[in-house]
This record gives C-alpha cells, structure tokens and sequence, in this order.
C-alpha cells in the first residue's frame, strides 16, 4: 500500500473538510444575523406599537388605533395614528424610555414628533446610554392637539446589513485562499503503480514492500514499518546517494517530529538484516548521507 500517497490523501481530505467546515460556518453566521436580525426588529416594532398605544390613552383617546409601524430607513421607525391626539413632553419621555428599555439594543435614541402637514418637529428629544447625555427640554409643556407622527431614531450597534453583505461576500476570497493553501501542500515523492505491492529484487534478496518482508535464499526476515520506509526509498533508488534530510523527512516528518539519530538505528538494523547478500550494502556518504549499494 502506497503509505505516503494515503498521508497526502488524508492531508487533502483534512483540508478540504476544514475549508468545507469554514464555508458552513461562515453562511451559518451570516444568515444567523439575519435571522436574529428579523426577530429583533418584529420584537421592537411591538414595543413602538405598544408606545403609540399609550400616548393614545394618555390622550384619551382608547378607541382609534394606531396605524402600522414604518420602517423608513436602517435604524428609524415612524409611528403613525388614525386621528389626531394631544402629549405631555413629560409623558412621551417617559413612556419611551420605560418600554424601550426592553429592547436590549436601544441604547441611544433619538425622538422626534412631526407635524403630519409639512413634516416639521413639534417636539424632539435624545436619549442616551449615559443619562447625563440626555437632552430633553421643555418638558412641562403640553402640546396641542394636532395630527402627529413620532419618528424614532436608534444609533446602530451591532453587525448591520453592510457587514453581513460583506462576510457573504468574501466567500469567493476564502475559497481562493483555500485553493491556494491546498496548492501549496505539496505530495511527497510518489512511486510508480504497482511498486509497491510488486516484489523488488535488491541483489539476491527479494524485497516484498507490501507484506513487510525480506525473502533471502528461501528464508523470510520480517521488518518493522519503519525499516520497510526506509529501505523502500533506498530499494527504488540503488547506488544512489539519497541524503539524510530526505531520509528523515520522508519517514518522520509526517508523524509531526524529525528523529535525529533514530536514523542510524534503523539503517543499523538493516545492514544486519541484508548482510547475508555480500553484495548489497548500506554505506555513508559522508557530509552527504547514505547509499544502497548493490554490486553487479
């Protein structure tokens, strides 16, 4: 079996999964706030209704009703009534603040009543986080009884739509950034099909890859996994000098950790396993590493 190229494939399909994983994450997010995001202004566009109903009572006026809430921009609502009705700054101040406190991101506000004809502010008033940012004046005046409409204004906080629209749209440049980091893992040195379930011939001695075995003048020498690596690359590279980083970064890099002189045990125990072909033998190269050397 094909050990390095089964890494590789474990790498990629880690990765993939990951950057699968990634994409989910990130759709789940952003439709999460849209999600959360509907809920919330459902849930405010009740207590604003519910405002309107007050000031109506206040007014004396139980029996018309409040018309629709209007969202008229990303943070502003207008609340509208059926017939005309009279306010106490007092009252409108706070009747807002008590109900809108319930909404958990109406910190920061602005308030304005409007004229229905010509759109102009009776009264108006901002009310912040910080009370001592407050500014409400001329509380103590009633205003007289006109055809209103109360425009709300909440200081956004929070992930609004521009924010969503941008983490939905960088999908496209996390898909390319996962591209280009799968592109960069590089698969280690493959060998040729079938080689590794064939029988290599090193000498006189038979080499079965597959089945971890040394087969010399009808006698079978099992190897550990680690020996079996480390002659493979030596076995399809005969008389070749193959160099010790290569060796050590084929054989142990994947497991997470380079073994320094883990090597020459390992290459140790061979040579004694292969002494029996005096042809065949495993030589350093010094300043270099090692070669498989196999007499003709």
């Amino acid at each position: 079996m094909d050990l390095n190229r089964n890494r590789l494939s474990g790498k990629r399909k880690y990765l993939y999964g990951l950057l699968l994983l990634s994409f989910i994450s990130v759709i789940c997010v952003a439709f999460s706030m849209v999600d959360n995001e509907d809920f919330d202004i459902s849930r405010r566009e009740v207590l604003l209704r519910r405002i309107g109903h007050e000031l109506l009572l206040q007014s004396g006026d139980s029996k018309s009703r409040v018309l629709p809430i209007k969202k008229i921009a990303d943070n502003e609502y207008l609340i509208s009534f059926e017939n005309e009705l009279t306010f106490l700054p007092d009252s409108l101040v706070n009747t807002t603040r008590r109900l809108l406190v319930k909404d958990p991101l109406a910190h920061d506000y602005v308030v304005n009543v409007l004229n229905c004809g010509n759109a102009s502010v009776a009264y108006g008033y901002a009310i912040s986080k910080n009370k001592n940012d407050d500014i409400v004046a001329c509380r103590g005046r009633v205003q007289p009884r006109a055809c209103y409409r109360i425009s709300i204004k909440f200081k956004p906080t929070g992930i609004n739509a521009t924010t969503k629209g941008c983490i939905l749209g960088g999908l496209p440049l996390l898909a390319f950034v996962g591209f280009i980091f799968l592109s960069s893992v590089k698969p280690q040195r493959a060998l040729p099909n079938g080689q590794y379930t064939d029988m290599l011939t090193l000498g006189t001695v038979g080499f079965d890859a597959k089945n971890r075995k040394l087969i010399i003048n009808g006698k079978t020498t099992d190897l550990t996994g680690t020996e079996t690596r480390v002659l493979r690359i030596f076995a399809l590279s005969p008389n070749v000098t193959i160099e010790r980083s290569r060796l050590q970064k084929e054989i142990w890099e994947d497991e997470g950790v380079i073994v320094g002189r883990s090597l020459d045990m390992f290459i140790s125990k061979l040579r004694k396993k292969l002494e029996h072909d005096p042809n065949i033998n495993i030589v350093v190269i010094r300043g270099k590493g090692y070669k498989l050397e196999i007499s003709a």
